[in-house]
């Protein structure tokens, strides 16, 4: 009996993007651990702890809104800016009184949710880059900020303070609040039938328009959702501060984002990732910065230490797929042929020499 071709034989897949990106987190931790505790210090100090999850909840509502983007082939260069004039919306309607904490939060995410249906249209409708029409969109809420807001502004009260600064345990109610986000997120990509729109689109929008699928609406649901998220991180920012901040624009998340999204494992091309990964990214980074603050570590030597983790992160992502083998059985593949008796050489020899009408030739 002849052997099963290769393509239907099991294969042993190797371990998820996901899996391998949390166990860098682990082995980060551990190599933090004894080099902080090398220098005198403890790591996992309930101080330390805290600022590693408090630093990681603030980048993880952008980055888990730039991951949608991300998977649909886009990217959204606007939530740094999206994220201050959120938080000064905020801020300036509260105007220190609790009765009006809800309208607060529903003004800012609302105009956070308009900037984010403008970025989808213009991306898909006028065919304009992401990275022009976000970066152009940023620029706009940036001369908006500047020319209205010289500093901090507005009165956030004592009682949505607590959204920044409340802790459960160790845990940050921020961080709590990011994570149940997070799980909503993975629910959405892999559940809800536009999830699975947003993979189809970033991994080939014509085959998905094709196939039926309404890929405009797909990426302007992508850019709402992240305009969103960043728009949940500006409220965490005022109850942080205590006012609403101009000035956050100026601290990199909207590329720190894309970072932590990428070192999560999502294929910045789009169609391969998820939020699982990105939120193991954002842990990353922010046990970095821990273990570089706890060190004093020049600013300088952080910036290129984080630069190098990441690019060697892509790298290793970009090889494994280049050079993983297909799980599924391709169409191109031929059924394996059945056992043909043959018959004695003799016998062959005798048919070939034997002519049309029975004689020898």
């Amino acid at each position: 009996m002849m052997n099963a071709p290769l393509s239907l034989r099991p294969r042993h897949r190797g371990l998820s993007t996901t899996a391998i990106v949390y166990l860098a987190l682990v082995a980060i931790l551990v190599i933090g651990a004894v080099l902080v505790a090398l220098s005198g210090r403890n790591l996992f100090s309930n101080a330390n702890i805290v600022d590693l999850l408090t630093r990681s909840s603030l980048l993880g509502f952008i980055a888990i809104g730039q991951t949608l983007v991300i998977l649909c082939r886009s990217l959204d260069l606007s939530v740094g800016y999206v994220m201050a004039l959120s938080s000064l919306i905020a801020a300036t309607t509260m105007n220190g009184e609790v009765s009006r904490i809800p309208i607060a939060i529903a003004t800012a995410l609302a105009v956070a949710a308009v900037i984010g249906l403008v970025n989808g249209l213009v991306v898909t409708k006028l065919k304009v880059n992401a990275f022009i029409a976000t970066l152009g969109m940023g620029l706009i809420i940036k001369g908006y900020l500047d020319t209205n807001y010289a500093g901090p502004a507005g009165d956030v009260p004592e009682a949505f303070q607590a959204f920044g600064f409340t802790r459960i345990g160790p845990l940050p109610l921020s961080t709590i609040v990011m994570f149940a986000v997070a799980a909503v997120g993975i629910w959405f990509l892999h559940r809800s039938r536009t999830g699975h729109h947003m993979y189809a689109v970033g991994g080939d929008a014509e085959v998905a328009r094709m196939s039926g699928v309404r890929t405009d609406r797909t990426v302007i649901t992508a850019h709402i959702l992240c305009a969103l998220a960043a728009g949940v991180a500006g409220l965490l920012i005022a109850s942080r501060f205590g006012t609403g901040s101009a000035a956050v624009y100026d601290d990199g998340y909207d590329l720190e984002s894309i970072a932590a999204v990428v070192l999560g494992g999502t294929y910045l091309l789009g169609g391969r990732g998820g939020i699982g990964g990105t939120v193991g990214g954002v842990l990353i980074l922010a046990t970095l910065d821990s273990v570089f603050n706890t060190l004093s570590i020049d600013p300088f030597i952080k910036d290129v230490l984080r630069g190098v983790i990441i690019i060697a992160a892509v790298a290793i992502y970009a090889r494994r797929s280049l050079t993983g083998a297909p799980t599924r059985r391709r169409f191109s593949e031929r059924p394996p042929e059945p056992d043909i008796p043959t018959q004695p050489d003799d016998t062959r020899t005798e048919a070939a020499d034997t002519g049309p009408a029975g004689g020898r030739t």
